[in-house]
C-alpha cells in the first residue's frame, strides 16, 4: 500500500475532522498500528473484525497481514464512504459495513457471508465512548472465545484486567474474568492521535479462558448489586436482589464482607446461588 496518499492527507483534503459526539479519536501512526495488528497474532485462517475504523489507520495494517478477510463496522457515513474509496482496491479482502457496533452480532456476520469455518479475531481502536458496552455484549455471545485486541482508555483497561485488591477491582474485571485472561499489551501515549484526547490509551489482550463461568446473565445482576453499594456489607448490597445471607450462606461466603475483598471465583459461587434461588 506504499502508493497510497498518507491518511494525514487525506483527512485534510477532504475535511474530515473527529466528531467528539462519536468519541472519535484517530490512530494514524505506521509503526503504532503495524504492533497492534501485530498483537493479534492473525493467520490466513483468521477473519478479524475492526470496529470504528475511521480513517483507516489500522485497516491499513490489518490488510497488510494475512488475515483472509477483514470486516470493519463503522457508525460515521462519511467514513463509511471515505473506507470504500481509500481501499477500493482491497475491497477483495475488506467487507465494509456501515452501522451501530451496539446492534450489530459478529457472529451473525461471519455466518452472513458464509464464513463460520474461518476464526473470528477483534481488533479495534474502540471508541471511548462505547468500548466498554461493546466489550461486555461480547463476553456474553459466542465472541468471548474470540481473541480480542482492543485498545481502550488507560483508565478502563486497567479496570478491565485488575485483581481483587487492587483500587480498580471492579464488576468489569469480574465479568472478563469469567471468560477471558487478560493483560495490558502496550500503552499509547495520547498524542500519538489525532485529535489527542485528554487521556492515555492501553491496548488490552483478551483470550479464552479454559476455565470458563457461563452465566453472565447471571454474574452480572449480582455484580450490579454488590458494587452499587460497594462500600456496604454483601448482607446490605445483595439484599435488592434477593435474600442476602442466603444467597452468602449457599456460596460458603461470609456476608460481612465488601465486594471489593471478594475474588472472581466467589463472585461465581454467589452468581450460581442466585441462579438457584430466582
Amino acid at each position: 500500500m506504499a502508493n497510497k496518499s498518507s491518511l494525514g492527507e487525506v483527512l485534510k483534503t477532504n475535511d474530515l475532522f473527529a466528531k467528539k459526539g462519536l468519541g472519535q479519536h484517530f490512530l494514524l501512526d505506521l509503526n503504532l498500528t503495524s504492533k497492534i495488528a501485530k498483537l493479534g497474532a492473525i493467520s490466513e485462517n483468521d477473519v478479524v473484525f475492526e470496529i470504528g475504523p475511521g480513517p483507516g489507520g489500522l485497516t491499513r495494517a490489518l490488510l497488510d497481514g494475512p488475515a483472509h478477510k477483514i470486516i470493519v463496522i463503522e457508525k460515521d457515513p462519511r467514513f463509511a464512504r471515505h473506507l470504500r474509496d481509500y481501499f477500493a482496491d482491497d475491497m477483495g479482502r475488506l467487507i465494509i459495513i456501515e452501522g451501530d457496533a451496539l446492534k450489530i452480532s459478529l457472529s451473525e456476520i461471519l455466518a452472513e457471508h458464509g464464513l463460520t469455518n474461518y476464526h473470528g479475531k477483534i481488533i479495534s481502536n474502540l471508541p471511548y465512548n462505547v468500548g466498554t458496552a461493546l466489550l461486555v455484549n461480547w463476553l456474553h455471545g459466542i465472541e468471548a472465545a474470540w481473541p480480542m485486541i482492543l485498545m481502550f482508555q488507560s483508565e478502563v483497561a486497567t479496570r478491565i484486567c485488575a485483581n481483587v485488591g487492587q483500587s480498580a477491582y471492579g464488576r468489569l474485571a469480574i465479568l472478563v474474568a469469567a471468560k477471558c485472561d487478560a493483560h495490558i499489551a502496550l500503552h499509547v501515549p495520547r498524542l500519538a492521535f489525532t485529535p489527542p484526547p485528554k487521556v492515555e490509551s492501553a491496548v488490552v489482550v483478551l483470550s479464552e479462558k479454559q476455565v470458563q463461568f457461563d452465566d453472565i446473565a447471571a454474574l452480572g445482576k449480582v455484580t450490579a448489586a454488590a458494587f452499587g453499594q460497594r462500600r456496604k456489607m454483601l448482607r446490605s448490597s445483595l439484599g435488592q436482589i434477593g435474600n442476602a445471607l442466603a444467597l452468602c450462606t449457599a456460596a460458603d461466603i461470609d456476608p460481612t464482607k465488601r465486594a471489593e475483598t471478594l475474588t472472581p471465583e466467589q463472585f461465581f459461587a454467589l452468581a450460581n446461588a442466585y441462579k438457584a434461588t430466582s
